[in-house]
């Protein structure tokens, strides 16, 4: 029976645990450089125990950007930093993980903190946004959007195959396509932003298409050898929208253009959602279930997972097979070695690097002086 910290094989890749930092733009590059920030940040989290460790979405394109403060991967210049995360992460143990993306008609942003507004077309650091329709998502999104030509399309398939590469080339082992969170890939697969009467837009089976022909360039350029995955916004939450019922019809497909795990989410193609699950634990691994038994796929999932035992009982439960952890990886460097200790796993210190290890359990002080909360004994029966 596997558990939190059982080792997981996909492809020729092994991560050391189930436990993966999920992608969070952080708003901290210059020209979508990855820089010192960037390093310190990963390296923490993989000396801290994370199996699998993602910077954030890098977009395949300038203006597949959230901000003009976000990481991409869109041209040569950018490998050299990139592969400095990569060393870092496992030189600590990890994995190093990427996710590729476009924002699409989301992009042209400022700073959350600094008000989050979308910026015009022609303001000096906005853009034009884009999308499957020239429908744009509403309430701070507000200016007109651009509606790709088949043409424009297929360049962005060049594009992901293109970041494919350099991301091969930086040292990165698995790579995720990023298809939810309303960004580019999540509007075509939504009937909420896509009315396109072409060959990507209608029935699920065109709305689709965007994602089968992405999956198909990276996978021209990304070694058959490594993990090829995404996030799928799989459930619009809104009765107009995308129905998990098409996502798991959806995923079956995409497995058949070489996609080896589904990590799934919700699509936020539209602030008018019903019902919404987000106080409530873990309630991705319901559906994660699903698609684990329905398309024989390895699954993640995100969303509530940051208490121990309930990442450790879903994976015990073989309900999915890697928990995706976004803020509690950001409020917690060692969440992994915590959540061990909250576990009462035998040796806690082993997901550290060695030197860090020996110097923790040959701790001769007081216990409680080493810097670890006080065991929490209502976490560790929640089940």
């Amino acid at each position: 029976m596997p558990d939190l910290f059982s080792p997981f094989t996909l492809k020729d890749v092994t991560l050391r645990n189930r436990i993966v930092m999920s992608p969070m733009t952080m708003y901290r590059s210059v020209d979508g450089l990855m820089n010192d920030y960037h390093v310190m940040l990963m390296g923490s989290r993989a000396a801290g125990g994370f199996g699998l460790v993602f910077p954030e979405q890098l977009a395949i394109t300038p203006d597949g950007r959230t901000s003009t403060s976000c990481g991409g991967i869109y041209n040569d210049d950018q490998i050299e930093g990139l592969k400095r995360v990569t060393s870092i992460i496992k030189d600590m143990g990890g994995v190093a993980a990427i996710q590729l993306g476009h924002t699409g008609r989301k992009g042209s942003e400022v700073k959350p903190w600094e008000g989050g507004r979308q910026l015009a077309p022609d303001d000096p650091n906005g853009w034009q946004v884009v999308g499957p329709s020239a429908i744009p998502y509403g309430g701070k999104y507000s200016y007109p959007v651009h509606e790709l030509t088949v043409d424009e399309i297929k360049d962005i398939h060049k594009s992901y195959a293109q970041a494919a590469r350099r991301a091969y080339e930086a040292g990165f082992e698995w790579l995720e396509m990023h298809y939810a969170h309303g960004y580019l890939g999540a509007s075509f697969f939504s009937p909420i932003a896509n009315k396109r009467t072409d060959q990507y837009g209608g029935s699920l089976e065109n709305r689709m298409r965007f994602h089968l022909e992405a999956l198909d360039a990276v996978r021209e350029e990304w070694p058959e050898r490594l993990p090829l995955t995404m996030r799928l916004g799989s459930d619009d939450l809104n009765s107009e929208g995308v129905q998990f019922d098409d996502s798991v019809v959806a995923i079956a497909k995409m497995k058949e253009h070489g996609l080896d795990f589904a990590d799934l989410s919700i699509g936020f193609n539209t602030d008018e959602m019903k019902d919404v699950p987000f106080a409530q634990m873990a309630f991705m691994v319901e559906r994660g279930t699903r698609v684990k038994r329905e398309v024989g796929i390895p699954v993640g999932v995100s969303w509530n997972m940051g208490l121990p035992a309930v990442a450790d009982r879903v994976i015990r439960e073989e309900l999915i097979d890697l928990v995706f952890l976004g803020r509690p990886a950001l409020s917690n460097p060692h969440w992994p070695v915590w959540a061990a200790r909250e576990l009462s796993h035998n040796d806690p210190f082993s997901l550290v690097p060695e030197d860090w290890a020996w110097w923790l359990r040959n701790f001769r002080a007081h216990n409680e002086c080493i810097g670890w909360p006080a065991l929490d004994e209502g976490a560790r029966k929640v089940a």
